[in-house]
């Protein structure tokens, strides 16, 4: 009842007393999170280049911190634990398969390298869930669902009406306001208890729609090193 309550309100026209919202404050209590990943060391290089994403980098390649991104951000790193749980993520030894959102789509790319190019990167809204991720080398993947009530029922009720364009301005303020207040809240519960990670024990991966290329700058990855 409380959500009817509120797509009423965002439903409003800008003669009612909204409230705009203020920018996400990104110094707020919770921690951020982030991931350790391992890629090639040059465009021929061999596995070692280690670093850090941080979700500060996610916003960067996405454009704006959203409800979005932390679901997927999340998500998929509860997935990528059991796939490399003492080492850090290897971005050239993964593909993944995402729902359409251009939240979830972009943190599939920047956190398992997975390009639809090079084969590596599909996406498909008849998945059932937010992601499937592989590992390439030995075909483990993984399913990442979002639980039941998780998600407030007014983002996805008010979501088509924004995608229409029909909300009013204070409508989309109202909305932000919904999103962000689920991403903060997300963000300070234990993934653990917001997502359902399946291994599939027979997953194929998909036939690419269109061409694909040759990923050249992984061909060397464990090359052995110069002996001098």
């Amino acid at each position: 009842m409380k959500w009817m309550v509120v797509i009423a309100a965002a439903l409003a026209s800008c003669n009612g007393a909204m409230e705009h919202p203020s920018e996400h404050d990104a110094s707020a209590a919770h921690v951020e999170p982030q991931w350790r990943v391992v890629d090639t060391e040059f465009s021929k290089g061999r596995l070692g280049h280690e670093q850090t994403v941080t979700f500060q980098d996610l916003i960067t390649f996405h454009g704006h911190w959203c409800d979005g991104l932390v679901v997927g951000a999340l998500g998929l790193g509860e997935a990528l634990t059991p796939l490399f749980p003492n080492a850090p993520i290897d971005r050239t030894d993964l593909r993944i398969i995402s729902r359409s959102s251009p939240c979830l789509t972009d943190v599939a790319v920047m956190l398992t390298g997975g390009r639809a190019q090079f084969g590596t990167f599909q996406v498909s809204d008849t998945l059932a869930g937010l992601y499937i991720v592989q590992r390439i080398s030995d075909g483990k993947a993984y399913r990442v669902r979002l639980n039941p009530g998780i998600k407030p029922a007014a983002i996805d009720s008010l979501t088509p009406l924004a995608i229409a364009r029909t909300l009013s301005p204070c409508g989309l303020d109202s909305l932000q306001a919904i999103e962000q207040r689920f991403g903060d809240a997300l963000l300070a519960m234990d993934p653990k208890a917001a997502f359902t990670i399946s291994e599939l024990a027979d997953f194929h991966w998909p036939e690419a729609t269109g061409p694909v290329h040759t990923k050249t700058d992984i061909l060397n990855k464990l090359a052995p090193r110069c002996a001098h």
